[in-house]
């Protein structure tokens, strides 16, 4: 085989995956766009909003960590997965001091095996809001991490695209400078008598 047709064959390999991890890149970012403007969207309409900073500096019973993943939103609304992420564990120290931590299946146990008491009825629809709370964030946390990634593949496909049009282009280069005649693979025949 002529060298110059086995380098254009590499050439246009290089040049199909060049195209290809183009497309890979927009694709991601799309699927990247899509995850996290849904996310934002949908927590843009429950309107949940942080306290403010003084609220949870002096708010009795927080411990320093809710504290502090708390305080760098302050005041904010929530429209981010981070920012979910966040208020759902808010609401679960909120729920913590409440019989079995707030729970919500040792609390609705709990109120079956005592149906007479308005307190066990309130504990159960309180437990509930609060697990059913958390859960959507924490699913719009997740939401948003698929949207991270997406992010990160398409940095990452552009960056090999781009390395391949580089590659590709070198090709071209080297198929200039190949002469017409050399053979690919060089046979042991022809290297003997260029020797001797």
């Amino acid at each position: 085989m002529k060298r110059k047709t086995f380098d254009l064959i590499l050439t246009a390999v290089g040049g199909a995956l060049t195209v290809i991890l183009v497309v890979a890149g927009a694709l991601l970012l799309v699927g990247a766009n899509y995850a996290n403007s849904n996310v934002h969207d949908q927590l843009a309409r429950q309107q949940i909003t942080f306290p403010t900073k003084a609220q949870i500096l002096t708010k009795k019973g927080e411990d320093y960590i809710s504290r502090n993943v708390q305080l760098p939103y302050a005041g904010q609304q929530v429209l981010t997965g981070t920012q979910a992420k966040a208020y759902a564990y808010k609401v679960q120290m909120d729920v913590y001091p409440m019989p079995f931590h707030g729970v919500y299946s040792k609390v609705s146990a709990f109120a079956m095996t005592h149906p007479t008491t308005a307190k066990a009825a309130a504990l159960v629809t309180t437990s509930f809001r609060a697990t059913t709370l958390q859960g959507l964030l924490l699913e719009a946390y997740a939401f948003s991490q698929f949207g991270t990634i997406a992010t990160d593949g398409a940095i990452a496909a552009f960056s090999l695209a781009f390395l391949m049009l580089l590659l590709t282009g070198l090709g071209l280069w080297h198929v200039r400078r190949t002469p017409v005649s050399e053979e690919f693979p060089k046979s042991f025949a022809t290297e003997t008598r260029q020797a001797a």
